[in-house]
């Protein structure tokens, strides 16, 4: 039998030994020596010595304001003003909380929610079956960014949808090759892309003037017109509560730091919580921001030929001019690229956690490629395809939201830093909403005439 505890029923699977960090060099060694010193109460800096903590959860984050965003908010802006502003507020809230509990996850045990998964399933098809959802997902996300980055590069150089998903494929490639360097290249680089989408969104909110009291109103006050309304607050929490980036925070948090005592363990669990919050607060803010501009341009006189972001970016022209259109491009364009990136880089994390191998990084992209191409040479209306994928989306968040739960409460997995009585509460209610929404959606589609 094997001595590794993990394999033994009942054997426990905390240890406080370090978790040595894969080999690298340049900022990562930066990172893990200017982290240590923090850790180890050496450092009298202020702000700075916080930079080191900074990154992971800015490379969740991008997924969370990807192109699928773009359609579930302009949407719902378009077709309800104001009133779903609540549904992304409590979802931003709600990614907080999830991304901070993987980020621990990783941090504590030295795996990734994967792997973890893998490790407590009894038999190879129950792994294999957990990993074609999780798969699943992760084709659905790069669905929507293949779509939004292609769609970025035809309204601000009229490149046809097709071409773009081919230029989309080959900068995420270049994109993801300064992984090899190190992590920190990676982070730096899409939390710039975060900050060019921020400012774009800032630039729009000048000038399109929303209204402060329905802004307000949209946001304490929740409500849910009809039917439609649920359709579209599924889309938001799938767009926003998203499977993979769920995945994916465990393993860039991992091994990115070594820590040797319980101690300092719970101080990187604190600073891992200073990233996510800033990340998640400012992803949220953009989120608000891309609803808000709809409601306030669009609201009550949709673009014409439906509510599609093409229509979008052309009703933008002549209503605040030739910047502001090209901004929401370009911010679609890097919102769509960035995230594709991050998409793919999920995909390896979910196949090597789940069932022990990986493929090239080019392989996966080109495969991934595939449902966009296809739906595009389909001639498939763009929005509605992005709005459907973050509501498939939607469904996948309890598989990945339930192990990362059981995990994070466990004493076996988690030692002495196991979640706390309310964190665990607080856990399982948002199991509860995000289940009870997708089996209302579930009865909408199949029983639509009691709706």
């Amino acid at each position: 039998m094997s001595n590794d505890p993990s394999r033994r029923p009942g054997g426990t699977l905390w240890s406080p030994k370090p978790i040595e960090p894969p080999p690298t060099g340049g900022w990562d060694t930066w990172v893990r020596e200017g982290a240590g010193a923090v850790l180890s109460s050496e450092s009298t800096g202020r702000v700075g010595r916080y930079v080191p903590f900074l990154g992971p959860a800015f490379i969740a984050a991008i997924a969370y304001i990807d192109p699928g965003n773009y359609a579930t908010n302009i949407e719902s802006g378009t077709r309800h003003g104001y009133q779903l502003l609540w549904v992304v507020l409590w979802s931003n809230l709600i990614a907080m909380f999830v991304q901070g509990l993987s980020a621990k996850l990783g941090i504590v045990t030295g795996k990734n929610l994967p792997e973890c998964i893998r490790d407590v399933l009894p038999h190879p098809l129950f792994r294999l079956a957990y990993w074609l959802q999780a798969e699943l997902m992760a084709i659905a996300t790069d669905l929507a960014e293949f779509l939004g980055a292609s769609l970025g590069f035809q309204l601000l150089f009229g490149i046809p949808l097709g071409v773009g998903a081919l230029l989309t494929g080959a900068l995420s490639f270049l994109i993801l090759g300064l992984r090899p360097r190190g992590f920190r290249y990676l982070e730096v680089l899409l939390t710039l892309f975060v900050g060019f989408i921020a400012l774009c969104y800032a630039f729009e909110l000048f000038w399109i003037h929303p209204s402060p009291s329905a802004t307000l109103h949209g946001l304490l006050f929740p409500s849910l017109p009809g039917a439609d309304g649920a359709y579209l607050a599924a889309g938001i929490m799938g767009a926003t509560v998203m499977p993979h980036a769920i995945y994916l925070h465990s393993a860039l948090t991992q091994r990115r730091i070594p820590v040797r005592r319980i101690e300092e363990k719970r101080k990187l669990i604190r600073l891992s919580q200073l990233d996510v919050s800033l990340a998640m607060t400012i992803a949220g803010m953009i989120n608000l921001a891309m609803l808000v501009m709809s409601a306030a341009a669009f609201a009550g006189s949709p673009p014409a030929e439906g509510n599609s972001i093409t229509q979008a970016y052309h009703a933008l022209w002549p209503l605040l001019g030739q910047l502001a259109a090209a901004a929401f491009a370009l911010s679609l364009l890097a919102s769509g690229l960035s995230s594709s990136a991050v998409g793919t880089l999920a995909g390896q994390v979910i196949m090597e956690g789940f069932v022990g191998f990986a493929i090239p990084i080019w392989v996966r992209r080109l495969i991934t490629m595939l449902p966009a191409i296809l739906a595009i040479s389909l001639g498939a209306d763009v929005t509605h395809l992005l709005v459907a994928s973050q509501v498939v989306l939607s469904f996948g968040i309890a598989f990945a939201l339930i192990p990362l739960l059981l995990f994070t409460q466990s004493s076996r997995w988690m030692g002495p830093l196991r979640n706390s009585l309310w964190t665990g509460m607080a856990g399982w209610l948002i199991s509860v909403l995000v289940i009870g929404l997708n089996v209302f959606l579930l009865a909408r589609f199949f029983f639509p005439s009691s709706q």
